[in-house]
């Protein structure tokens, strides 16, 4: 039997090769894009390409999970590549804090600077769980993540009016309780 629009789903589940080479050859564009809008500028080619790899593995490995038609299973897809790709970004983020953070001590960073710069964070990250649910969101996304301001309105279903706004009464917020607690 070979695989097309009508049995590629089913023969997904049953772990038939054929139909993860059909669902690599119709959706590779849409999981590049997806992981490319994530990744941005700051992946190199290997990463993405991984990245990309590891979005099909585990749609390979979830297949069971999928409960759906044709429509369905596409944006199934495309939020394992969007969580997938989000993963990466923060092991890169993470693992260039670890680069810089290394950079500074060897550029002679005192140990009490260096506490005092993980205090800081720490602050940072209290002062941002004061904040309302979907506006700590917003802060993860765009200071964190940095996720553009429209990509959060189209993922959050609000206006970039609205997360601006958020962000510049958040800020506001943020300096206000800085000021207060010192």
């Amino acid at each position: 039997m070979r695989c097309d629009e009508r049995n590629y789903i089913e023969r997904l589940k049953k772990k038939k090769e054929d139909a993860l080479e059909y669902i690599v050859d119709k959706y590779l564009g849409l999981v590049k894009g997806t992981v490319c809008k994530v990744l941005g500028p700051t992946y190199q080619s290997g990463e993405f390409e991984e990245c990309i790899n590891d979005v099909f593995l585990a749609v390979w490995n979830h297949a069971n999970q999928f409960e759906g038609e044709g429509e369905d299973f596409k944006k199934w897809l495309y939020k394992i590549a969007k969580y997938q790709a989000i993963d990466y970004y923060r092991k890169m983020v993470k693992r260039d804090e670890v680069s810089l953070e290394a950079e500074s001590i060897t550029h002679g960073l005192s140990t009490e600077d260096q506490v005092v710069l993980h205090e800081s964070k720490r602050e940072l990250m209290a002062f941002i769980h004061t904040l309302q649910p979907i506006d700590q969101k917003i802060f993860t996304m765009k200071y964190f993540l940095g996720v553009k301001s429209d990509d959060i309105a189209n993922q959050l279903g609000l206006t970039r009016t609205a997360v601006d706004n958020r962000v510049f009464r958040g800020k506001k917020k943020l300096a206000e309780q800085a000021t207060m607690n010192r």
